[in-house]
């Protein structure tokens, strides 16, 4: 597995962006998705060579983004690895005792398959797993 984003939630992508792209001169990727099954908007800051940050900007209140920053305020939300294969990956970690939050992976950002796991059981950091579309 390799580092593939940290996500950055805040409160308005619009806000944020100018510190990321004029601050420290990260390009932008072409337009903002929207998650809707997360409830979240997403912009991709390019991190050469071959990271990248994720602003998160909740749709809703009650999206886990929208809890975040209710709880906690903006900030680093998870770190995201990539892998080749994300149910063979999770089917190990499940095996070495970890929990995900979802029994099968859910579409993400990019057209990526992710399964998170919970920072009870990561020491306090929200871990996603990330499978790029084929």
């Amino acid at each position: 597995m390799k580092l593939d984003h940290i996500g950055i939630a805040v409160r308005s992508i619009e806000e944020a962006r100018g510190f990321y792209e004029t601050g420290l001169g990260l390009a932008a990727e072409p337009g903002i998705e929207e998650v809707a099954g997360e409830k979240v908007r997403v912009l991709k800051l390019v991190v050469p060579p071959g990271t990248h940050i994720e602003l998160l900007e909740a749709m809703s209140p009650d999206s886990a983004v929208g809890k975040f920053i209710e709880k906690r305020g903006p900030g680093i939300h998870h770190l995201c690895f990539a892998c080749d294969d994300i149910a063979a990956e999770t089917k190990r970690m499940v095996g070495q005792g970890f929990q995900p939050l979802w029994p099968a992976p859910k579409p993400g950002a990019g057209g990526c398959l992710v399964n998170f796991f919970h920072p009870k059981e990561t020491h306090g950091v929200l871990t996603e797993l990330s499978q790029p579309p084929k």
